[in-house]
């Protein structure tokens, strides 16, 4: 297929020219469902791909799963279940990814050929045309090229959340600050995802080939089956993200600076399965915040004089565990969120902060979205134990240096998403003047299936 020049075109002539043209909305311009071809290199001289197969792709629909799902699968892992596995992932790549890329085409021509809108388009339909091409998995050798190619993709698409994030900052003026969230929480749940079940896969591979496993054998309560950890202490995991957070503020602010005390009280034994990044990617959120919002306030009283001998209140956690969910109460004393930040709390396009986010997301241009990195590389936990740290490059591993003071504006809105893909919640009580209570809520039993689109916005109409 011949490049086609767009650079002096206006959108409808390029649009025309690439296939057929639609509106959504009175000037604005969008590449349809039927259009002929698909965008799929930068704006300054683009790719145009066909359609047809990507066609065939959007209109399957995904096949969401559970934690349950997940641990009884690998509980007694065999190769024939393996490879199951592999199959499973070889087809929900690409139907998952298809169903986004046919989401992008829905957004506006200007928003598409963003230039970082426009490369993580590029990543999404190179990962789809790998992994529709991947034939069936019929062995243990198969299954080993398999994951090599996952490995390689998931180290591809590490930019893709800075990216995104940069797009939906820089497009903040041409599309409601509505839609593009909508669209941002559709495509990183998507990711999620797309992550799990492979990250999962390649967890289980693992294991199968680790020189202590015997195939059949039925793993015990105490280990990860594939990345789903079985018990999940919410005391340890406050614990050591309340460690972790405490290291951040000492690089930030100083090694003599007082840091905010961390309490947990309440049910201190409860435990339920999860997959242990994605919880303390969001532990680790909401006590770095408050850690920082408790050092601030505790420098400004100091500096006006007030209470100067004074350590900073402490952070209460109260954990509560139900029948069916376990709460994790964070309150501090860090004097609240400021009013005029309150309607860009949870949004991606963070209105008059955006320019200054732009600035520091440039600085990141790998993010994983775990807690790992924003802590020192640091391979043990409070109790000496190594922290399981699988040869490839998963979402438990460091993958960027992003520095302790460094906002970039996403924590909570990307918190939330990993919250309520499980089915859980993530809210915050905001006391002007005073602190913040934030309340996670988790599903313990593991049986609430990943809550994502299953199916293309456009289809779903």
């Amino acid at each position: 297929m011949p490049r086609l020049s767009l650079q002096n075109a206006t959108a409808p002539t390029r649009l025309r020219r690439a296939g057929e043209l639609g509106t959504v909305a009175p000037g604005r311009f969008c590449i349809r469902q039927q259009a002929r071809y698909t965008h799929g290199g930068h704006h300054g001289g683009s790719k145009w791909r066909p359609m047809s197969v990507l066609d065939e792709w959007a209109a399957k629909e995904a096949r969401p799963i559970s934690l349950r799902q997940l641990m009884v699968f690998g509980r007694t892992l065999t190769e024939a279940r393996l490879i199951s596995s592999a199959n499973y992932v070889r087809t929900e790549l690409p139907t998952r990814i298809s169903h986004r890329i046919r989401d992008m085409q829905q957004l506006p021509y200007v928003v598409v050929t963003n230039p970082h809108i426009n490369e993580v388009y590029d990543l999404y339909y190179s990962a789809f045309d790998t992994f529709r091409k991947v034939r069936e998995i019929k062995n243990l050798q198969d299954n080993e090229q398999f994951c090599d190619t996952i490995r390689a993709m998931l180290k591809a698409h590490l930019p893709v959340i800075p990216k995104l994030a940069m797009g939906i900052l820089e497009c903040s003026e041409v599309m409601g600050a509505e839609e593009l969230d909508n669209f941002m929480n559709t495509i990183l749940k998507a990711r999620i995802s797309r992550r799990v079940i492979a990250e999962q896969h390649l967890a289980l591979t693992d294991t199968f080939h680790a020189p202590w496993f015997s195939p059949g054998a039925k793993l015990s309560e105490t280990e990860f089956i594939g990345e789903v950890f079985l018990k999940c202490i919410a005391k340890e995991v406050v614990e050591r993200c309340g460690e972790a957070t405490r290291e951040i503020a000492r690089r930030a602010y100083g090694p003599d600076v007082p840091i905010p005390e961390i309490k947990i009280e309440g049910h201190l034994d409860a435990s339920f399965p999860y997959i242990l990044s994605h919880l303390e990617y969001i532990i680790g959120e909401l006590l770095r915040n408050s850690v920082q919002a408790g050092v601030e306030r505790h420098q400004r009283l100091k500096s006006e004089g007030k209470n100067p001998g004074a350590e900073p209140k402490p952070i209460e956690v109260t954990i509560c565990e139900s029948s069916q969910h376990v709460i994790f109460r964070i309150s501090d004393q860090g004097g609240g969120v400021p009013h005029e930040v309150l309607p860009y709390l949870w949004s991606f396009s963070k209105g008059p902060a955006s320019e200054r986010l732009l600035a520091n997301l440039k600085q990141v241009p790998k993010l994983a979205a775990t807690m790992q990195e924003l802590q020192v590389e640091d391979d043990k936990d409070a109790h000496g134990k190594a922290h399981r740290n699988p040869s490839y490059a998963n979402s438990l591993a460091s993958l960027s240096s992003r520095p302790p003071n460094l906002r970039l504006g996403m924590g909570l809105p990307l918190s939330r998403v990993y919250a309520e893909y499980w089915a859980g919640s993530l809210a915050l009580h905001n006391l002007e003047g005073y602190g913040v209570d934030a309340f996670l809520q988790i599903s313990k039993l593991g049986n609430k299936n990943e809550q994502l689109t299953t199916r293309a916005t456009m289809d779903s109409v």
